[in-house]
């Protein structure tokens, strides 16, 4: 059995609870073992560029220290310390937001996200043209939050939905992408309000890391 490891590496164990809740559909995969985890060490939230560099050293310990994984997931959306485990860990190391962009291109059309703040904004938008995915990118708007509100607070899917109904209407998205990791349990809800396939990141980079193990991804094993 193959074991991946979903790090959620803020402490914050509300979103690692909707993260396990994310990727239970995986469960019934019997080749495959999905575990969910809190870096207890880590910032409550990672919301500032200052809780980037500070958790960067804690994900590179933490991978390194799980030898009993075989691919590793870094649930935040900003990839912290996705470069940095791929140089140090020979087993394949994922980061949500570069998977959930893949996802959404292959999907066709153009694809908004919807971000915490403009500080999360500006990061995202940096990293997408680092990609050169800027082309496919219809927009980006913030909704505001921290990330514990964005697991806990009952407005986060009203703002999801009418953010979401923005990068519809006014910017030409047609597939949606939740820019945190917090927003993991609001999926279905924000799809089924805004007619529009949504991507929940960390979903969908589990079910990247299953097909690399199942060899479906043609010519590269992980993103």
């Amino acid at each position: 059995m193959k074991r991946i490891l979903v790090l959620n590496p803020n402490s914050n164990e509300s979103v690692t609870q909707g993260l396990a809740e994310s990727v239970a559909e995986f469960g019934g995969i019997s080749t495959v073992d999905v575990h969910c985890a809190t870096l207890s060490d880590g910032p409550f939230g990672i919301e500032t560029n200052e809780d980037i560099a500070a958790v960067l050293p804690l994900i590179t310990a933490k991978v390194l220290a799980s030898p009993v994984f075989d691919a590793f997931v870094i649930a935040c959306y900003s990839d912290p310390g996705l470069a940095e485990c791929r140089e140090v860990c020979d087993k394949p190391v994922f980061g949500i937001q570069q998977s959930a962009l893949e996802t959404a291109i292959a999907s066709g059309g153009r694809f908004g996200v919807l971000a915490l703040s403009n500080e999360s904004i500006e990061r995202h938008v940096a990293y997408i043209r680092t990609l050169g995915y800027d082309e496919y990118l219809a927009g980006e708007l913030p909704l505001d939050v921290t990330v514990d509100q964005a697991a806990s607070d009952d407005d986060t899917l009203r703002k999801i939905v009418a953010q979401g109904r923005r990068l519809i209407e006014e910017s030409g998205a047609t597939v949606l992408i939740l820019g945190c990791a917090g927003m993991a349990t609001l999926r279905a809800e924000a799809e089924a309000e805004l007619g529009v396939s949504v991507i929940e990141p960390t979903q969908a980079t589990v079910r990247l890391a299953i097909a690399a193990f199942e060899s479906i991804l043609p010519a590269r094993r992980y993103l």
